[in-house]
């Protein structure tokens, strides 16, 4: 029998929101998890990873290498969910050159800022960051050809309406490309009310 947990979403999100903005503003901090430049090379991050500057890729906090899945191929058209300080939406930019092009979204006002200074930096046309959330995506339908995420997905209570969203917001045939953090056993009634377990 399964057991439902209320959690508190808009307390989730806004804690959410500090943890990542503190990882914007303060990327030297240590975090509960691996963070910067050092770990999206460890990670095996493709050689454009090299021309992004280091506004992005120093708030870096993915959870894995979605590259890993396979290159972008010019000209497409890619939503990067949850794209915190740029680091993914820039290397992808790269891959699909000018005739493609780049969405990052994020809820978190410190990343987007920091990441839009990076597209700035590195002379990236090809590429935009807005604000909002994955479950309710401010897109038109079969908008992208592929979607990359990078440890979003978990932080997310309400996973049935992120996957229904990027569904939606693919076209026919698009794919996703995800990096993210899953468990083989069920979290405890306890685990799923501590906001910290979480946010990171």
């Amino acid at each position: 029998m399964a057991v439902e947990v209320e959690i508190d979403v808009q307390v989730l999100k806004s804690e959410i929101k500090k943890t990542y903005a503190s990882v914007s503003e303060e990327p030297e901090k240590d975090f509960i998890f691996p963070t910067g430049r050092p770990w999206a090379e460890d990670l095996g991050y493709p050689e454009e990873l090299a021309n992004v500057p280091d506004t992005a890729v120093g708030s870096f906090a993915g959870v894995a290498n979605p590259w890993e899945l396979g290159r972008l191929s010019p000209g497409e058209r890619v939503l990067d969910l949850g794209s915190g300080a740029g680091t993914d939406s820039l290397v992808a930019a790269q891959m699909v050159g000018s005739d493609g092009y780049v969405t990052g979204i994020d809820m978190t006002p410190a990343m987007l800022a920091k990441a839009r200074s990076a597209a700035a930096a590195m002379g990236a046309g090809n590429v935009e960051f807005v604000q909002g959330e994955a479950e309710r995506l401010p897109f038109a339908d079969a908008s992208f050809d592929v979607v990359v995420s990078n440890g979003v997905i978990d932080l997310i209570p309400d996973k049935d309406a992120v996957f229904a969203e990027l569904y939606r917001v693919l076209t026919p045939g698009g794919r996703m490309q995800i990096a993210d953090v899953t468990i083989q056993n069920p979290v405890s009634e306890e685990g799923r009310r501590r906001i910290d377990l979480w946010t990171g």
